[in-house]
């Protein structure tokens, strides 16, 4: 069977944008043109499931102005004729917004911020969002403890692993929804729990974050325009572009040390 070598030290940038395109997690990736074109056209007539825990008004009502956002800050094709088939994420653009969220990470490091982690996307990057946790908290971050008891779209509110996750019927569930996030932050406002800091998430979980007011990152794939959308009007600070669900969760990891390093982290 043929593995995939994935780097065991940080890797340089070169090689990072290299283990990205192997790896599909940028360059030609999965997500094909029709989808990426389909969702942009939804959150541009209105469909909230597409605006991922915003609130967008009537700012992104056509889907040109979205595509270009998207070609902007993801890396997809900028021409209009293009209507199905390959799609692409620019890993270079991707390894910048690493950079840029390493910024934040760096600050929250400094200082000993409280940062909550969470995901809509467990089979893909809850071990991304783990290994930031554990780096945050080896340098005196608190890891936001998420309140017992907490109900979000007809299921739960976890965390595991200091990752807050969403669960049904002893399953993970991928969810887009802003609605987990909604719950953890107003059940930490009824027990009297200060907000985060930082929030390092993906889907809703990032967009409604950022939409209270919290500095938020997340992780967005190249059919999800809502966080680019958000980050190009200032309420998300930083955007990550990504295939948010490659082939071996594994192949994050040296994106992942990248990421830490560049903040001044160990990784885990």
């Amino acid at each position: 069977m043929f593995r995939m070598p994935i780097p065991s030290r940080v890797p340089s940038r070169a090689e990072l944008i290299d283990h990205l395109v192997r790896t599909r997690i940028a360059g030609a990736v999965a997500t094909p043109r029709e989808n990426n074109l389909d969702h942009y056209r939804k959150l541009a007539a209105g469909n909230r499931h597409h605006w991922l825990g915003l609130e967008l008004g009537d700012r992104w009502r056509d889907e040109q102005d979205v595509l270009a956002v998207m070609a902007e800050r993801c890396g997809v094709s900028d021409d209009l004729a293009h209507r199905s088939g390959q799609d692409t994420i620019d890993p270079e653009l991707t390894v910048d917004a690493l950079e840029r969220a390493a910024t934040l990470l760096r600050k929250a490091a400094e200082g000993r911020q409280r940062v909550l982690l969470a995901t809509g996307h467990p089979g893909g990057l809850l071990d991304v969002h783990h290994m930031t946790a554990r780096a945050l908290r080896a340098v005196g971050c608190e890891i936001v403890r998420v309140p017992l008891g907490l109900r979000a779209d007809e299921g739960a509110v976890w965390q595991l692993a200091d990752v807050a996750v969403f669960e049904g019927g002893a399953s993970l569930w991928h969810t887009h929804s802003g609605a987990p996030m909604a719950a953890i932050l107003d059940g930490l406002t009824r027990e009297g729990s200060p907000l985060p800091d930082l929030v390092v998430a993906d889907h809703g979980w990032a967009g409604c974050a950022a939409q209270r007011g919290i500095d938020a990152i997340g992780y967005a794939d190249s059919n999800d325009p809502a966080l680019f959308l958000a980050e190009a009007e200032g309420t998300l600070r930083v955007a990550i572009p990504l295939d948010d669900h490659v082939a071996d969760p594994r192949f994050y990891e040296p994106m992942t040390m990248y990421l830490l390093h560049a903040a001044g982290l160990r990784a885990p």
